[in-house]
């Protein structure tokens, strides 16, 4: 079963330069792992209504989830050694001359990293963390570190449990969901990237009524 049949219904997917397909294929065991995940995590009404924004209780049933399977916060940092080689003014050889770039790669970070696969959760952040998200996940990749990346964040359908919550006003419209995302991905802030972008959907909410 290609895996993401099991998502249809739950998430609203955006494959951006068919990182599913690229994770199925090299990378099945940890990507089926994260499949399963976002199958089985379940919010609450009380997740959603409590204040925290990032430090809720959303990320922490992702974690409890992943992090004891090797699902690990991961840093990348690096300095890039640049090699001139020029032709001397005599035409007889060349002059060669190193350049180091110190903290070429400044720290980025992930908030989820296993072997070739990252992945990151933006519940209700600012929507411009998605720029740090794809930027991250554009050093990781051409570092060579990860083959593609996975992003989730709300959908645009969950505003209609807010609305009816009379919440709405905490999840603003520049805050993290799909809406602020997609073109995003589409205009290749992810650096080349493949992104495999997940919007949660009220089927997610347990005790919420599923039409």
């Amino acid at each position: 079963m290609n895996p993401l049949e099991k998502l249809n219904g739950l998430y609203d997917i955006i494959n951006y330069r068919n990182a599913a397909g690229i994770l199925q294929t090299g990378c099945p065991d940890d990507f089926n792992e994260l499949i399963e995940a976002f199958v089985n995590v379940r919010l609450s009404v009380e997740d959603l209504t409590v204040s925290g924004g990032n430090e809720s209780n959303i990320p922490k049933k992702f974690s409890v989830l992943l992090r004891s399977k090797g699902w690990r916060e991961t840093q990348i940092s690096g300095d890039l050694l640049v090699k001139l080689k020029a032709q001397k003014t005599d035409s007889r050889g060349f002059e060669e001359k190193d350049i180091l770039i110190e903290k070429f790669l400044d720290g980025h970070k992930i908030d989820y990293v296993k072997n070739r696969i990252a992945f990151d959760l933006e519940w209700n952040s600012k929507d411009q963390t998605f720029d740090r998200d794809l930027y991250a996940f554009a050093a990781f990749y051409q570092a060579n570190i990860i083959d593609a990346a996975v992003l989730v964040t709300r959908s645009a359908s969950m505003n209609q449990v807010f609305e009816k919550l009379n919440i709405k006003r905490k999840y603003g419209a520049s805050t993290t969901w799909m809406g602020k995302l997609d073109y995003r991905i589409n205009a290749n802030r992810s650096g080349g990237c493949p992104v495999l972008a997940l919007g949660i959907t009220p089927k997610l909410i347990q005790d919420w009524p599923q039409s």
